[in-house]
């Protein structure tokens, strides 16, 4: 792969061999996103666990101190008061059969995250083999099947994420954009990795958190040295 001019200037900037203190390593990961767009910061955490074990999953959400940057579309898909409830809460669509009509003839997909009530699951059930793939599905776990949709708007409204384990054992996450600066992208990454430890599995054995990478959409890696799990 070759490796653009500006990604070469960046890796000569600090030790890719070390790992660093949270602090610093959020300032390499601004300092070297040299994009000119406003890049998303992510994090990429490799657990001790095995992920092919149901009481070894890891798996919450968590509204971010300062967000994440991006502003996502919410469609919520219930009836009735819940309906107003929602779109009063600020929710970019709000439907029911309709909705569900829609996306499943014409292929509609102009939102990020689908929310709905419990009684609307069955409905929303139907289209789940096109949600999931897209990982559109609501889920209980994720706070995405409430009854307090104007609670679940406003939080993803704010910034919340969901981590959530791969079948490799590392959880990817956005901890959000270059222009927030390193301080805020510090206090994101500590709140993050705090409930990543807290939702630590029992069944969990040996080193918890083996690896931690923040790095920057178009930008390189860099290792943080962390060992509170």
């Amino acid at each position: 792969m070759k490796m653009s001019k500006k990604y070469a200037e960046s890796i000569k900037s600090y030790d890719r061999s070390k790992s660093y203190e949270a602090a610093e390593a959020a300032k390499i990961v601004v300092d070297t996103a040299k994009a000119k767009f406003d890049e998303t910061i992510e994090l990429h955490i490799r657990l001790g666990v095995d992920p092919r074990q149901a009481d070894q999953q890891v798996r919450g959400v968590l509204v971010l101190p300062n967000g994440t940057g991006k502003s996502l579309r919410v469609l919520v898909i219930a009836k009735g008061d819940k309906a107003d409830a929602a779109q009063a809460a600020g929710a970019d669509y709000v439907g029911a059969e309709e909705t569900i009509q829609r996306i499943q003839t014409q292929n509609w997909f102009d939102f990020d995250v689908m929310i709905t009530t419990p009684d609307m699951m069955g409905m929303v059930g139907r289209i789940g083999r096109i949600l999931g793939p897209k990982g559109l599905m609501p889920n209980p776990k994720s706070g995405t099947v409430t009854m307090d949709v104007a609670k679940a708007v406003k939080e993803v409204k704010a910034g919340k994420v969901e981590y959530r384990l791969d079948k490799t054992a590392i959880i990817h996450v956005p901890i959000g954009k270059k222009s927030f600066g390193a301080e805020k992208i510090l206090e994101n990454f500590n709140a993050l990795m705090e409930a990543i430890v807290k939702a630590k599995p029992a069944a969990a054995k040996g080193q918890y958190i083996k690896s931690v990478t923040m790095a920057s959409t178009m930008g390189p890696g860099v290792k943080v040295n962390y060992n509170k799990g």
